[in-house]
């Protein structure tokens, strides 16, 4: 009859021969880890298909959103520009010690601007074709006359439209001007527009619009202006239903 030590030893090299064979059917079994998994198939056409989707749905979803931030940078900028020209002209006008002009005119490609002495050298006023200052307006932006509409309610040089139902107008009337004196101050005559009952008078407005999807003639919502509010040329920005 086998003794204990000899049932032992017998469990231990049955035991041993088990956790070999397990181990040889792990290692044969196993994923290969040397490069490339040939088992792998790679996307089917319908995963391809259902991630392109997916693309395309993300993309037409934020396309609106994208395209409205570019137009509100566009309108800030050419906004920006309006607000630096009228600056500039009554800087010019303080320094030089003389009436200075800001004009704005539309032509085939893009908007302008002109900064210049009111009168010439004989003290009558320089016309309108003689302007020879003109420079694009937002250029930096690629602002080309199809990207925004330049509108203001302006009715003659710092007057300010007294229509009620529709006060600015676009496209910009190039003979509209704002015109500066010797000191920075509004020349005369000047009208700051119709005051109701309870509110200010609405100021000489220059606005940049983005055109209407519906009709590139008309402004959209988004608008962006420059407003002199005071005789002595104090400027303001704002936008949107501020700029109506």
């Amino acid at each position: 009859m086998p003794n204990i030590r000899s049932l032992r030893l017998l469990d231990s090299l049955q035991l041993h021969r088990l956790k070999t064979k397990l181990k040889q059917q792990y290692l044969a079994n196993r994923p290969s880890t040397d490069g490339y998994n040939q088992q792998d198939p790679g996307f089917s056409l319908i995963e391809l298909l259902v991630v392109i989707l997916m693309i395309g749905i993300l993309a037409a979803i934020a396309a609106p959103g994208w395209a409205a931030f570019v137009n509100r940078q566009r309108v800030n900028k050419v906004n920006d520009a309006v607000f630096a020209a009228l600056q500039q002209a009554q800087r010019e006008a303080k320094r030089n010690k003389l009436s200075y002009s800001v004009s704005f005119q539309k032509n085939s490609t893009t908007q302008e601007v002109a900064i210049y002495p009111t009168k010439k050298s004989d003290s009558t006023n320089l016309p309108f074709a003689e302007i020879s200052t003109w420079k694009p307006l937002g250029p930096d932006v690629g602002a080309n006359s199809d990207k925004f509409l330049l509108g203001a309610n302006l009715g003659g040089e710092n007057i300010a439209n007294t229509t009620t139902n529709s006060p600015v107008s676009y496209p910009l009337n190039a003979s509209a001007k704002i015109t500066f004196d010797y000191m920075g101050a509004l020349t005369l005559p000047n009208n700051f527009g119709t005051v109701t009952a309870g509110t200010e008078p609405p100021g000489l407005k220059i606005v940049v619009a983005v055109p209407s999807s519906a009709n590139s003639t008309l402004a959209s919502s988004v608008k962006r202006c420059v407003i002199v509010k005071t005789l002595l040329g104090s400027m303001l920005t704002a936008k949107d239903d501020k700029c109506s």
